[in-house]
């Protein structure tokens, strides 16, 4: 039989009296019966007071509102605690105004009523600008520089101005515009770009000083620059003539590096022959006084002799190095001439041609045996015996 059927009145869940199907329980008696509960737990007499009689519903009331206002302050004061990363600072936000900033750790707050913002206070950012932009001398070239960034001051960066990124890049595109308004095209495109970068870098932190965004500009980078399409060969070709230019100064000032040194070297041993060959020349001279002196007493005692002496001696010196023969012939006027290297050159070819004939050795003499010269060698021949 089930429980709702007529007759089964001990089975009613809702516990209804009376037998009749009267619906659930309402608030008091459910609030009744967790205040017995809590009784028994807490080593209450089964939910009845000392005189015997049950606590009244308003009191069990009371301790259920007691009981949920502990679990939810329990809630509450957990909820408030939070993290802050350690590259981060917080900002603190109560009712929507500044309260102040907090450290990187474990935190807590008022739920409801703080609010939290963390503020990356370590992470370089970037931020580009480009665009075409017109030059101090009339033309249009395209620039694209691109900044890094980091945040300083957290309070600043959130509440000086409406949106510091925002103000950031509009002051970095208004200083790039500046600074290529005020330079010429080739410097932009070739010699001046450093220039350029560092005229951007300086014109950028006078814009943003006096807003005080709480950023510091950690670098600049020129990235790109080139002229439109329309005249972008012409310009290729003067970039490749100038960076030829450099080329080639660079390669002289090698050159010249290279070459100074050598010449110096040169010259410098030119001036230590120079002074050798003084040197020498003096003390040869010095030497050639000092034997002059030493024969000019020899030659004032025997003056015949001493100069038929030195005459000999001259020309032992002079035919010393010479392979040729001069013989003078006594009781004649005729010198006999010999031509030795010329014999022994002629001797050294005919070996080269024909080295195995031994048997029949070809020799030819320089002596002139002409019947003129008969005589010559007769007489030759004659003093050599």
């Amino acid at each position: 039989m089930a429980w709702n059927e007529p007759g089964n009145n001990d089975k009613d869940p809702w516990k209804n009296k009376g037998g009749k199907n009267q619906g659930p329980p309402d608030l008091d008696e459910l609030l009744n019966d967790l205040g017995k509960k809590v009784s028994g737990i807490f080593g209450g007499n089964g939910g009845k007071s000392s005189g015997g009689a049950t606590p009244s519903g308003k009191n069990f009331s009371s301790i259920g509102i007691s009981l949920i206002l502990i679990i939810a302050i329990v809630v509450y004061a957990f909820s408030g605690f939070y993290t802050i990363k350690e590259a981060e600072k917080g900002l603190v936000l109560r009712f929507g105004q500044y309260s102040g900033t907090v450290d990187p750790g474990i935190n807590w707050q008022w739920t409801f009523i703080d609010r939290i913002i963390p503020i990356d206070m370590q992470s370089t950012r970037e931020m580009q600008a480009s665009g075409f932009m017109l030059t101090q001398d009339e033309n249009v070239v395209r620039v694209e520089m691109q900044i890094q960034y980091r945040v300083v001051d957290a309070r600043n960066f959130v509440f000086s101005v409406t949106n510091a990124v925002d103000s950031l890049n509009q002051s970095l595109d208004s200083a790039l515009r500046y600074v290529v308004g005020h330079a010429k095209m080739d410097d932009i495109l070739t010699s001046g770009r450093e220039q350029i970068r560092q005229s951007v870098w300086q014109e950028l932190e006078k814009i943003i000083e006096p807003y005080n965004l709480g950023l510091m500009i950690v670098d600049v980078n020129f990235k790109d620059a080139r002229p439109p399409n329309e005249v972008k060969d012409a310009f290729d070709d003067a970039i490749s003539a100038q960076e030829d230019q450099v080329r080639f100064l660079r390669e002289a000032e090698a050159y010249a590096r290279g070459i100074e040194p050598r010449a110096r070297g040169r010259v410098k041993r030119i001036e230590q022959e120079a002074l050798a060959y003084k040197e020498r020349t003096v003390l040869d001279a010095r030497g050639e006084i000092a034997r002059f002196e030493k024969i000019l007493p020899e030659y004032q005692a025997a003056p015949e002799v001493t100069r038929q002496r030195l005459y000999i001696a001259t020309m032992e010196k002079v035919y010393s190095n010479t392979s040729k023969v001069m013989v003078d012939v006594d009781g004649g006027n005729n010198m006999m001439y010999l031509p030795l290297d010329k014999i022994m050159q002629q001797q050294s070819t005919t070996q080269r041609v024909a080295p195995q004939s031994y048997s029949q050795p070809q020799t030819q003499s320089n002596v002139n045996t002409s019947p003129s010269n008969s005589g010559r060698n007769d007489r030759f021949n004659s003093g050599r015996n």
